[in-house]
């Protein structure tokens, strides 16, 4: 290796770059995103890494590294290749236990000494085209990832310009280029080995296998100078790479409701209702749907998990001893935690209201996703301004103890005809709300994506004139040639990539 790839000025590394890996987290970026390491971090082949002293979840990424050659700013997308020198093998090590305290920024994640392998051999850029690459990694000789830069989200290209024309890329400079699905968690004494090469051209240059033996640490972390380790069951999964590889919950003798992950929340927001709830009837789940409410104001949705409130009928000397002062209801608005949808029981009694603008204020300070009641709400307009999102079954001037007393929440209710637990799941868009059970939450989510892309494959079909009779749904024939057009998009798709490359 050479002293450039020993001491970069700069390690630049972006979060999500792979449709694979995209796909397995549930959402696909727009743009690519990045995080700086520090040059600290780099390590040679044959180097060994620690897993510290506390930590659980060391996870290796085997990526493809790029070393700037000649300075580049403000280059375009066409030019930016003839700055890069040489291509690599890396390792993206990362320690999920601190992901959660830097907030993507990945500091202390994957800082680390050691935490950058790089080598053993450069490839020339010149000398290869940075569409055909491949990166492979093994852990204990079996194979994990493999995937080529076909399957990239953003053209290597593309990232160094980018980068570019926010600052400039030094000679020297590393730049490690994401990793594809396959990422998971490795334990003290694993080996890994991660190749880059180049399988269409003769030969087939390659990096070598770049490789890192874990170990165990010994020095712990000092809890009176920062944050230690922790982990959860979401951290498990996106470390293991599926909440199925990480095993069960870790208070598996719990229910276990998994939290709404902003990679799930994301993929949900994008789903209409239709589609979630056809999804959850094909599973047995019919009644999923809180009948009778509407957005206060068009074109709202949300997405949250549940967070229940309940209400009984008004009767005078039962307000008088729970209506007054700190009453169950702000003490829900006033407990209701960041992404949180506060559902309220109303028994659909529509002749009071159950918020007004006040407590539709204070959900939003506190981060909620919005509010939803088979009752009514009173402040109307002041509600709309305030912009959360509130789906109800209208407008009413009066107070809550016209019709309601407040009595509990965080407990079981009913709202619109739906039974609804503190962490279902609730989505809202114009067609009204539905409440997913967490823990059929990612497989609906998938499946109703996938069902949406057909979808609007059959609608255009129907535009095009074609009658509906074996086409929704498909029968044999059609889905044959809706698998034919995905395979040829496909193909066009990575076709219009290379020529703009």
């Amino acid at each position: 290796m050479t002293e450039s790839i020993a001491q970069p000025g700069k390690i630049i590394a972006i979060h999500l770059s792979y449709a694979s890996r995209a796909d397995q987290r549930g959402r696909r970026p727009a743009h690519p995103s990045y995080f700086f390491k520090p040059s600290s971090s780099i390590a040679a082949s044959g180097a060994t890494v620690e897993r510290p002293a506390g930590g659980e979840l060391l996870a290796f990424e085997g990526e493809i590294a790029l070393i700037v050659g000649t300075p580049a700013r403000r280059v375009s997308a066409a030019d930016a290749w003839q700055h890069i020198a040489s291509v690599t093998a890396a390792n993206d090590l990362g320690l999920y236990d601190l992901r959660a305290n830097d907030k993507g920024s990945n500091v202390r994640s994957k800082g680390g000494d050691g935490y950058t392998p790089l080598g053993p051999e450069l490839l020339d850029a010149r000398s290869i085209n940075p569409a055909a690459l491949r990166v492979r990694t093994w852990v204990n000789g079996e194979l994990r990832q493999d995937d080529t830069t076909a399957g990239l989200l953003f053209p290597l290209a593309q990232i160094v310009a980018d980068l570019s024309q926010h600052f400039t890329l030094e000679t020297g400079d590393v730049i490690l280029t994401g990793t594809p699905a396959g990422s998971s968690v490795i334990v003290p004494g694993d080996v890994v080995e991660v190749e880059v090469d180049a399988p269409t051209i003769d030969g087939v240059p390659s990096s070598g296998r770049l490789v890192t033996t874990v170990t165990q640490g010994e020095a712990p972390f000092d809890d009176a100078l920062g944050s230690l380790p922790a982990v959860d069951d979401h951290q498990r999964a996106e470390a293991w790479g599926s909440r199925e590889a990480a095993g069960p919950p870790e208070d598996a003798d719990e229910p276990a409701g998994p939290a709404l992950s902003p990679e799930l929340r994301a993929k949900l927001a994008t789903i209409p209702t239709a589609g979630l709830s056809a999804q959850l009837r094909k599973r047995g789940i019919n009644a999923c749907v809180i009948d009778g409410v509407a957005a206060n104001r068009p074109g709202l949705s949300l997405v949250g998990v549940a967070k229940t409130l309940r209400f009984v009928p008004g009767r005078e000397d039962l307000f008088k001893s729970h209506g007054n002062g700190y009453n169950a209801q702000k003490q829900a608005f006033d407990a209701v935690g960041e992404g949180e949808v506060i559902v309220i029981e109303a028994r659909g009694e529509t002749g009071s209201g159950t918020l007004g603008d006040i407590l539709a204020l204070r959900a939003k300070a506190r981060g909620a996703a919005g509010v939803v009641t088979d009752g009514g709400v009173r402040d109307y307009d002041a509600v709309v301004e305030i912009g959360l999102p509130v789906f109800s079954r209208g407008a009413h001037p009066s107070v809550l103890g016209r019709r309601h007393v407040p009595w509990d929440f965080d407990v079981t209710i009913a709202c619109g005809g739906a039974t609804v637990q503190p962490g279902d799941i609730i989505v809202g868009d114009g067609d009204g709300v539905i409440v997913i059970p967490p823990a059929l939450a990612q497989e609906v989510a998938d499946a109703a994506f996938t069902q949406e892309a057909e979808d609007a494959w059959i609608a255009e079909r129907v535009a095009e004139g074609h009658p509906v009779d074996g086409l929704f749904p498909m029968n044999a024939e059609w889905r044959a040639r809706y698998e034919q057009a995905q395979t040829e998009q496909h193909v066009a798709d990575q076709s219009n990539e290379e020529a703009r490359r």
